[in-house]
C-alpha cells in the first residue's frame, strides 16, 4: 500500500500541472513550433540533423515553459471567476494551492529566459515580448483583458506575429548559413493565422460570460452578447480561409514547371494535402 500511494502522489501532481498548463494550449504551442521547424528546415539547405533537433527540442521547451507562465499567471489572478467560469481548474477547485502555482509560474517564467539567453538575440527578445503581453493581460494594474480589443489583439498577437515570426527567425539563423530570414511559408502561415487568433480570442469568451459580467470584464460577450460574438468569430474565421486561398499561392513560390524535380515535389506536396484532409475533417467531426 505505502508503494502504491509513493507512486500515486507524482502522478496526480502531474495531473494537477496538465490540467494548470491548459492542454488546448499546450498541444496549439507544441505544434506551432514544430510546424515551424519544419518550414524552416525545409527553405534551408545541408541542415545537421543533430543540431536541428537540438534547437527543436530546447525551442519546444521554452516555448511550453513561457505557455505554462502565460496561462497559469492567468489562473492566479483569476481564482474567483473562475470558480464560476472553469471551477473545473485546479486553484478554482481547491486542488492547487495560489502560493504553489506562483512557484510553477515563476519557474516557467525564468526557465525560457535562461534559455533564451544562451540562443542569441532573437530568442530573447521573442520570450521577454510574449511574457510581459502574457503579464499585462492578466496582473493589474494594466490587466488589458478589461479592455476587449486590446485583450484580443494580446492574444492574436502572441500566437501570430511573436510565435510565428520569431520562432522562424530562431530556426534559421540558428540552423542557416544566411542569418536570420523568414520563410514565404512563414510570412503566409502568420497571414492565415492572424484573423484566425482573433477568432479564438473572443470566442474563448462566450461561454465564461456570467463570470465575467459578475466581475465586471467588459468582453465582447458580455458588451454584445454570444450571439453576436459567434456571428463576428465566424466571419473571422472565413476571413482567414479565404485569405489563405487568394494569397497563398502568392506568398509560397513552390513550383516551377521547367524544373521537374522541384515541380514533382511540388506534385507530392499537393498529395500530402490531400491525404492531410482526410486526417483534419474526421478530426474536426469528432471534435465537434
Amino acid at each position: 500500500m505505502a508503494a502504491a500511494g509513493t507512486v500515486a502522489v507524482p502522478a496526480r501532481a502531474a495531473t494537477v500541472l496538465w490540467r494548470f498548463s491548459r492542454p488546448h494550449t499546450v498541444i496549439g504551442t507544441a505544434v506551432s513550433v514544430t510546424g515551424l521547424f519544419a518550414i524552416a528546415v525545409d527553405s534551408l539547405q545541408g541542415v545537421d540533423a543533430g543540431r536541428a533537433a537540438f534547437h527543436l527540442f530546447w525551442t519546444l521547451v521554452a516555448g511550453l515553459a513561457v505557455n505554462v507562465f502565460i496561462v497559469g499567471i492567468n489562473q492566479i489572478t483569476d481564482v474567483e471567476i473562475d470558480r464560476v467560469n472553469k471551477p473545473g481548474l485546479p486553484i478554482a477547485a481547491g486542488d492547487l494551492t495560489v502560493e504553489r502555482a506562483w512557484w510553477i509560474v515563476g519557474a516557467a517564467g525564468a526557465l525560457p529566459v535562461i534559455l533564451a539567453l544562451t540562443q542569441g538575440v532573437l530568442e530573447l527578445a521573442a520570450v521577454l515580448a510574449a511574457l510581459a503581453i502574457g503579464t499585462a493581460y492578466s496582473v493589474p494594474p494594466a490587466r488589458l483583458k478589461r479592455f476587449p480589443l486590446v485583450a484580443s489583439l494580446c492574444v492574436s498577437g502572441v500566437r501570430s506575429a511573436i510565435v510565428n515570426l520569431g520562432v522562424a527567425a530562431h530556426f534559421t539563423a540558428a540552423l542557416g548559413p544566411g542569418g536570420a530570414t523568414i520563410p514565404p511559408g512563414v510570412w503566409a502561415l502568420t497571414a492565415f493565422v492572424l484573423p484566425f487568433s482573433l477568432a479564438i480570442a473572443i470566442l474563448k469568451d462566450v461561454p465564461d460570460a456570467e463570470g465575467d459580467r459578475a466581475y465586471r470584464i467588459a468582453t465582447f460577450t458580455v458588451r454584445h452578447g454570444g450571439r453576436a460574438v459567434l456571428r463576428a468569430g465566424l466571419a473571422v474565421l472565413t476571413l482567414a480561409y479565404a485569405g489563405m486561398a487568394s494569397l497563398g499561392p502568392l506568398l509560397v513560390d513552390g513550383a516551377d514547371p521547367s524544373d521537374r524535380a522541384r515541380f514533382t515535389r511540388f506534385y507530392l506536396q499537393v498529395w500530402l494535402l490531400f491525404f492531410l484532409e482526410y486526417a483534419i475533417v474526421p478530426i474536426s467531426c469528432l471534435a465537434g
